[in-house]
């Protein structure tokens, strides 16, 4: 009986005092916890974004395009200066080129730049050609002002070509006639050549028809005084 005592009592020797084995605890987890991350990696991209978003809507604006060799600048010139008409007539009804052709402004009207080829609202019909040098330019370039400056305005296409004289477009049926008075006493004469190649000079008066009916002579043109 003894030797079953000390053999009991050395079994239970190993588990404490109480004779019990200690109680094993589980390893806490070595992880980063996941919903900081989350939070943190979202406020970073909001960030980015409202950074970018700045950039972008505070970038300097392109300005007007330089159209047919033609720039947009912020004054008119005056080394420069002289002035063409130019007259539609649309089956017999003549038809104002719209006011302020060429002349930039921003959302207030206020004008941001003069193309070297406009028209004045006061000046109806007539083209303002300033420029810093002495340089020739055409009915085309004109023309090519225009309807750039139209189409950045909202007002659609007007062009010069074989079919189309500023917005209208010629029908079967229809024929395009123009006339130049140069201003030297003979009065208007018909050209014949494509109309985009003319030269416009100092008094010029360009009318381009669309016919029928042929208005000859076409409408009469006076330059007010100071022009």
């Amino acid at each position: 009986m003894a030797s079953r005592s000390r053999a009991k009592a050395a079994a239970g020797s190993g588990k404490g005092k109480s004779g019990r084995r200690p109680p094993v605890r589980a390893k806490s987890g070595t992880g980063v916890p996941l919903l900081p991350v989350v939070v943190a990696s979202i406020l970073g991209l909001l960030v980015i974004v409202m950074i970018g978003a700045i950039v972008y809507f505070n970038r300097p604006q392109p300005g007007p395009q330089t159209v047919s060799g033609i720039p947009c600048d912020h004054l008119e010139h005056t080394q420069v200066h002289y002035h063409a008409a130019v007259q539609i007539v649309y089956h017999g009804v003549l038809t104002n080129i719209r006011d302020q052709t060429g002349i930039q402004s921003d959302s207030a009207g206020n004008v941001s730049c003069y193309y070297w080829l406009h028209v004045h609202t006061q000046d109806k019909n007539i083209i303002h050609i300033e420029s810093p040098a002495s340089q020739t330019f055409t009915l085309g370039q004109f023309f090519d002002v225009a309807n750039t400056w139209s189409n950045a305005n909202g007002y659609g296409a007007v062009r010069l070509d074989a079919t189309h004289v500023a917005t209208f477009t010629l029908q079967p049926g229809d024929k395009m006639v123009v006339y130049i008075d140069l201003g030297d006493g003979k009065g208007a004469q018909p050209y014949t050549g494509d109309p985009r190649a003319i030269v416009l000079k100092s008094h010029e008066v360009i009318t381009i028809e669309i016919t029928p009916p042929d208005v000859n002579p076409p409408p009469s043109f006076t330059f007010p005084s100071g022009l």
